[in-house]
């Protein structure tokens, strides 16, 4: 893997994925998408697709062997799943506690405010995903978003984002940095 080069206050990035029992259900997707948005969170790619088994199997793969592996393999395949590239300061902490803590009962007495502690189900339906590290997001954000360069992003669409202006777009659902003396996006 090369090395991107960044400058000390740039962005981070961070997956962040709508597992299928809240993709179901269109008020629940929207609490979600609120949260990233109420939390300052820029979003940078925005897709919803079927993830085949194999797929599930292949990004999972640290977990096989483990007693929720297939159960967490044949959810995770059950559905559609909304995937995002979400960049912040400190974007991968921020999610994680935006998140709440993976256990649904754990999240419901510690964070209950959090999306796990208020719309997660069990602790495999527990609503979200989020990289837990640096290497963690590059690796998973290859994975959904394979058109994508991280470099290329730190590049040429990172600085304009940190510095602004920026815009949101609903009908796409992502962020730009606006172009000047316009609003759509370049």
């Amino acid at each position: 893997m090369t090395s991107i080069l960044r400058s000390p206050q740039a962005l981070q990035l961070t997956l962040a994925l709508i597992k299928p029992d809240a993709v179901a259900h269109p008020l629940i997707l929207e609490a979600v998408h609120q949260q990233i948005l109420s939390n300052k969170f820029l979003i940078v790619r925005m897709r919803e697709l079927l993830w085949r088994k194999e797929d599930c199997q292949k990004f999972y793969r640290e977990h096989e062997g483990r007693f929720f592996y297939q159960r967490l393999v044949e959810f995770m395949a059950s559905g559609p799943i909304r995937a995002y590239i979400l960049a912040h300061k400190d974007a991968i902490q921020l999610w994680r506690t935006v998140m709440g803590p993976t256990r649904v009962f754990r999240a419901r007495h510690v964070a209950p405010d959090s999306i796990r502690g208020s719309l997660g189900l069990t602790d495999t339906r527990n609503t979200t995903h989020g990289s837990d590290s640096v290497v963690s997001a590059s690796r998973e954000i290859a994975a959904f978003f394979p058109d994508f360069s991280e470099q290329r992003w730190y590049e040429e669409e990172e600085p304009q984002l940190r510095c602004g202006p920026v815009h949101y777009s609903p009908e796409g659902g992502i962020h730009f940095a606006a172009p000047a003396g316009g609003l759509g996006p370049a």
